[in-house]
């Protein structure tokens, strides 16, 4: 079972961000990229969002950084670890755009990202940018069906849909990654499950707890199966809270800790589910506190997770 990061700093919602990331910059974020290069971690992700209306800002914050310049930015100073987007909204943008932006951050990376999409949650969002909320669903299905074709190995790609049309276009650089760079699909609706069963490579699950998860992944290979689809989807999860040893301050109840063999005994629940992969979220109180555990997490709990 492989594990990732959401990365800190780049997006600061009261749901998950630590206090000292407000205060946190381009260094740190640096920091905390290369820690989980450096120490194995399958990848780093970072979140989507263009706008956030006024009534959400108190808890949703307006620091989002884009994926597309944070990840190019991390790519160059980082050497094995994927990068993630985790997930793109991507039906704000057309699928040309945004196969030009993410083919030429796999180029650049020497074939490193991994496209994670979903269908966005804020009205306002959609209506400045001029995109029908309502119909997000439908409109993400073609989106990713039109970005399977852009993505791919043909400079000059096709594709021809209810609302995307395109032909005898030609875009370069191509993807470094062939056939194309992977597509995990993210959300826990019915509908977003299928979404992934029926089109994603992979599956990003949003939070779903332990006793949810075992039903949904059953649900997405059926539909999958009965879908004629024979290469299997990664199944992802979100772990809870992480603290990796005795913590001296409070981490919050629902935080994981304590020593290495125990923290993996837990994680391994998730890989007896089916889950083939995990996003990690370590409590922590500045960028040291945070690599540290990192690397601790390295030493101490990858090697039993596979036990």
């Amino acid at each position: 079972m492989s594990y990732g990061i959401q990365l800190p700093i780049q997006s600061l919602s009261t749901l998950y961000a630590e206090g000292w990331e407000a205060r946190a910059g381009p260094a740190d974020l640096l920091a905390v990229a290369r820690a989980a290069d450096r120490h194995g971690f399958a990848y780093i992700a970072c979140c989507d969002h263009v706008a956030v209306p006024r009534r959400l800002a108190a808890a949703m914050g307006t620091v989002w950084y884009d994926p597309v310049a944070t990840l190019s930015y991390l790519a160059a100073a980082t050497e094995r670890v994927l990068l993630l987007s985790h997930v793109a909204v991507a039906g704000l943008r057309h699928p040309l755009v945004t196969a030009k932006q993410y083919a030429t951050l796999d180029h650049l990376s020497g074939g490193r990202l991994v496209l994670g999409v979903g269908a966005g949650h804020v009205p306002e969002e959609f209506a400045a940018l001029g995109v029908d909320f309502a119909g997000r669903g439908a409109l993400l299905d073609e989106t990713i069906d039109a970005l399977k074709a852009a993505l791919g190995e043909e400079e000059f790609p096709a594709f021809h849909g209810r609302r995307f049309d395109f032909a005898d276009l030609g875009q370069a650089p191509r993807p470094a990654r062939r056939p194309r760079p992977p597509l995990w699909v993210g959300g826990s609706s019915p509908a977003a499950v299928r979404r992934a069963a029926e089109r994603g490579d992979g599956w990003l699950p949003q939070g779903d707890p332990r006793d949810r998860l075992p039903g949904r992944i059953a649900r997405l290979r059926a539909i999958r199966t009965a879908a004629g689809i024979a290469e299997p989807a990664v199944i992802g999860a979100i772990a809870e809270p992480l603290y990796v040893g005795a913590p001296t301050w409070p981490v919050g109840r629902r935080t994981l800790t304590g020593p290495g063999e125990r923290l993996a005994e837990s994680l391994r629940a998730y890989r007896a589910m089916g889950v083939d992969q995990v996003q990690l979220r370590f409590r922590s109180r500045d960028r040291d506190e945070l690599t540290d555990q990192i690397a601790a997490f390295a030493a101490e709990v990858a090697p039993y997770l596979d036990d």
